[in-house]
C-alpha cells in the first residue's frame, strides 16, 4: 500500500514524499486507517517499526493552527521527545502546525513564551506536569492523545503523573498507545483511558527485524576479555554495549578506553549538556560504541546500530527486547549477542522463558590476547595500566547455563 492511497490532504502528501516514503510499513497500513477515522489504537510494535508516522500522519490531518493546544505527545526521554517532534514538524511542514519540545533540564522560560502559539506539544511527563501546575499548559482544547513507549512510562515510575496529565484532557479525545511490550499494567491502564481501542500488533514476518540472536558462555572473569575478542571479530559498523548499573557501564567504557577503542558511557548520572555531548559523538561517528543502562538508553534517536551486546542480561525479559530493538532498522540484519556468566543464569532462565530465540554460540577466543577487566579505573584518562593475568583458552567449561525447558544432555535451547 502506497501513501498516495490514503486520503490525505496535499500539504501532508507533499511532506510525506519529501521524506522519502512511498510505501507503508506493515504497522502504518493497519493503524492509519482506524488513526485517521479517529479510533482509539493501541500498537503492539518495537522501536524502528515505523510506527511514529502512524500518529504524526493524524495530528498533521486534524489539528488546527491557532486554536490552542490540540495534540499532547507524552514520550519517557527527552530524546525521544526531540525525535518526534522531528518527525511531527517534517510531517506538518506545509500544514502551519506549531509544535513544541517540552522537557526538563532547560529554562522553563522559553517554553512558557513558545506555548502560547503551539498547536502540538511533545513532551516527557515531570516537565509537563511542572507546567499544568504553573497553569501555562492547557489542555482541555486536546483532541489527539498520544503515548509513545508507553510501557516504558510506567516501568519508569510515570504511572500516576500520566493519570493526572491525561485526567486534564478533553473527554472527547481520541487516544493512541504505542508500545513495545503489553503488560498487564497497560491492558489496565487502556480499559481507564481509552474507548474500544483498536488493537494492532505486528504478526507473521512482515517488518520484524532480522536480528541474529546468540549467547555465549564465560566466567565471570572473562566477561571483559569476551566483550574485546567479539569487538575484533565482528568489526561492527557501530554498537551498543548494555549494562545493568551506571558502575559497570562506566567500568566498560573506560576499560575500552584503555584498550585504545573509542567507546562513551551514557546514564542517569550524567548532566544533560553530558548525554548531549555523547550522543552527538555517537550520531556523527566520532566514537563506534556506546555503553548504555536500559533507562538511559530509550528514546535515543540513532538510526544505524549493526551490534548489540548485552554485557549484562537484564533483569526484565522485557528490557531485552527494547535492548535488541536499536539493531536491524531501516530493513537492515543486525547482531545481538548475549554475553552469559553464571551470575546472570536466573535471569537468562527468566529471558528465556519469554524469548526462546536464543542459540547458544560456540566461540573460542585466546585468552592471552585479552586483558581482563580492571576495576580500578575510575576515570576514562586512569593511567594505570590494565591486568595481562589469566592468560588460556578462553570459553566457561564448567556447569553451564541451562534453560528452564532444556534437559542436561540438550546443549541447545530449542528453535522456535
Amino acid at each position: 500500500m502506497k501513501f498516495d492511497d490514503l486520503n490525505l490532504t496535499e500539504e501532508v502528501k507533499k511532506a510525506i514524499d519529501e521524506m522519502g516514503f512511498e510505501d507503508l510499513k506493515y504497522i502504518q497500513e493497519k493503524v492509519l486507517p482506524h488513526a485517521l477515522e479517529g479510533k482509539d489504537v493501541m500498537g503492539h510494535a518495537p522501536t524502528g517499526s515505523g510506527k511514529t508516522l502512524g500518529f504524526t500522519i493524524p495530528i498533521a490531518e486534524n489539528v488546527n493552527h491557532g486554536k490552542g493546544v490540540e495534540a499532547l505527545v507524552i514520550c519517557p526521554t527527552r530524546e525521544l521527545t526531540l525525535q518526534v517532534t522531528k518527525v511531527i514538524k517534517d510531517t506538518c511542514k506545509y500544514s502551519n502546525i506549531k509544535t513544541l519540545p517540552v522537557y526538563g533540564g532547560v529554562a522553563i522560560g522559553p517554553q512558557i513564551s513558545a506555548l502560547k502559539r503551539s498547536d502540538v506539544v511533545v513532551g516527557t511527563p515531570g516537565r509537563l506536569l511542572d507546567h499544568i501546575r504553573r497553569g501555562t499548559l492547557r489542555l482541555d482544547r486536546v483532541k489527539i492523545l498520544v503515548l509513545d513507549e508507553a510501557d516504558r512510562m510506567l516501568d519508569m515510575g510515570f504511572i500516576n503523573d500520566i493519570r493526572h496529565i491525561v485526567s486534564m484532557t478533553s473527554k472527547r479525545r481520541q487516544t493512541m498507545f504505542f508500545s513495545a511490550t503489553i503488560p498487564e499494567s497497560i491492558i489496565r491502564f487502556s480499559k481507564r483511558f481509552m474507548n474500544q481501542p483498536v488493537h494492532i500488533k505486528l504478526d507473521g514476518n512482515e517488518d520484524k527485524p532480522k536480528i541474529n540472536q546468540s549467547y555465549i558462555e564465560v566466567s565471570n572473569k572473562q566477561k571483559f576479555q569476551l566483550l574485546l575478542a567479539l569487538i575484533e571479530r565482528d568489526d561492527p559498523e557501530s554498537a551498543i554495549i548494555f549494562c545493568n548499573t551506571k558502575i559497570e557501564s562506566d567500568l566498560v567504557a573506560n576499560n575500552l578506553i584503555k584498550n585504545e577503542i573509542d567507546a562513551l558511557a551514557i546514564h542517569g548520572d550524567l548532566s544533560q549538556a553530558k548525554r548531549d555531548m555523547v550522543m552527538g559523538k555517537f550520531r556523527k561517528g566520532g566514537v563506534k560504541f556506546l555503553v548504555a543502562t536500559d533507562v538511559a538508553s530509550r528514546g535515543l534517536d540513532i538510526p544505524i546500530v549493526s551490534h548489540i551486546y548485552n554485557y549484562d542480561i537484564p533483569d526484565d525479559p522485557d528490557d531485552y527486547l527494547h535492548r535488541i530493538g536499536r539493531t536491524a532498522r531501516a530493513g537492515r540484519e543486525g547482531k545481538a549477542v548475549c554475553i552469559l556468566s553464571p551470575s546472570d543464569h536466573n535471569n537468562m532462565r527468566n529471558l528465556h522463558k519469554k524469548y526462546s530465540k536464543l542459540e547458544q554460540e560456540e566461540f573460542e577466543f585466546d585468552l592471552s590476547k585479552y586483558p581482563q577487566m580492571n576495576r580500578s579505573l575510575k576515570s576514562r584518562y586512569s593511567s594505570r595500566r590494565p591486568s595481562y593475568s589469566n592468560r588460556g583458552k578462553g570459553g566457561y567449561s564448567k556447569k553451564g547455563f541451562k534453560p528452564h525447558n532444556q534437559s542436561r544432555k540438550t546443549k541447545r535451547p530449542p528453535r522456535n
